[in-house]
């Protein structure tokens, strides 16, 4: 490459652009967290439309009663659990660390609070279930509980690791903040 101020510094080939083209940890990290975050969102996303459709399919009597099961009490808190997903995505691209602060909040709040509560208010059928064998709602041929105690257990791995993340990539920006305000 040549210089416009001239000829090239002495005792330079060339071959000192090594330094130059690292990329800081912070950056490699912020990279590596959103992608797992937005693969995490969009199995939220998957897992929340299953709960709407078995909602609005029971709410709008689409089909009986007998081949989806009506909904339990857990389910209509978690339909607001698509809010956090949204601020989460939102925080994205510009790396926006309150809206971050925000989803992992209100994760807590609408995702994680009502599948405890789900988990609660499902036992005692569950426990009827495994001990005596009876069910009484099913969705699509299945026992409901059952399914839903699955869905449950899925979004609790969705949910926790979407924290986890969230606060690693937090931690991440704050580190290149940190970084920009010592320069």
């Amino acid at each position: 490459m040549a210089s416009r101020e001239g000829p090239r510094a002495a005792g330079t080939d060339g071959s000192d652009f090594q330094h130059r083209e690292r990329v800081a940890k912070h950056y490699q990290m912020s990279v590596a967290l959103k992608s797992e975050i937005r693969k995490l969102n969009i199995l939220h996303v998957v897992i929340w439309l299953l709960v709407l459709a078995q909602v609005t399919v029971s709410q709008l009597h689409l089909v009986s009663h007998s081949v989806v099961a009506s909904p339990y009490q857990w389910e209509y808190p978690y339909l607001l659990s698509v809010l956090p997903t949204a601020l989460s995505f939102a925080a994205m691209p510009r790396n926006n660390i309150s809206y971050l602060v925000i989803s992992m909040i209100s994760a807590g709040l609408f995702c994680v609070a009502p599948i405890i509560y789900g988990g609660m208010e499902m036992f005692p059928v569950a426990q009827q279930l495994y001990r005596h064998g009876k069910a009484y709602r099913f969705i699509f041929g299945f026992s409901a509980v059952s399914v839903m105690y699955l869905v449950l257990v899925i979004a609790v791995q969705v949910h926790a690791w979407q924290i986890y993340y969230s606060k690693q990539l937090l931690d991440s920006w704050f580190t290149s903040t940190q970084d920009k305000k010592k320069k």
